[in-house]
């Protein structure tokens, strides 16, 4: 069951959106893969927790965290064969730790910390707080947004990632990221 949590072998270059509930992770994901004709990789948690929602009105809990995790990783996978040089995801299990750290006392399963740990990817796009909020059924966080950015940058030094963070209109971050992710390609 291990193996689910692992990425399997590609050549493509795999950049994540980091970040903060509601900081426009979703909508910039699907402009890349647009704009390098390729894959991009939906967050799973949000399909399972919004039917979660749905049929019991309860949020995230604990043990919902290493299906999400196991669903992210079969997305990505599966992607990963359609994608063309590049795969773009909206998350990673990094992100899913993160959470699970912060909603758990600081607890992380230590299969989903292991994976998210090992799992690697060229780029992390830091998506800051500079967006407005939107509520839904599953965000929750609207006033945590600075504790939280502060977190999500903290473990990308914390784990030496390499990242850069993405601030300003829509246009202003896509630039950014499209610059970052064009030497990447040409390296």
């Amino acid at each position: 069951m291990e193996e689910k949590l692992g990425q399997e072998p590609s050549n493509l270059v795999k950049v994540v959106l980091f970040g903060p509930e509601s900081t426009g992770k979703t909508t910039l994901s699907r402009q890349l893969a647009d704009h390098y004709q390729t894959e991009w990789v939906p967050e799973y948690a949000r399909e399972y927790l919004q039917k979660k929602w749905d049929r019991e009105q309860k949020t995230c809990e604990p043990h919902d965290l290493l299906p999400i995790a196991y669903g992210q990783m079969r997305l990505e996978n599966e992607l990963a064969k359609k994608a063309n040089k590049l795969l773009v995801c909206d998350t990673d299990l990094l992100e899913t730790k993160v959470y699970s750290e912060a909603y758990y006392l600081g607890y992380c399963d230590p299969l989903l910390e292991q994976y998210a740990l090992g799992n690697q990817y060229e780029l992390y796009l830091l998506t800051y707080i500079d967006t407005p909020w939107v509520k839904d059924d599953l965000r929750d966080k609207p006033d945590e947004r600075e504790r939280m950015f502060a977190y999500f940058k903290g473990t990308l030094e914390k784990y030496g990632r390499n990242f850069v963070t993405l601030k300003g209109e829509e246009e202003v971050r896509f630039s950014k990221a499209v610059k970052h992710i064009d030497k990447l390609l040409n390296t």
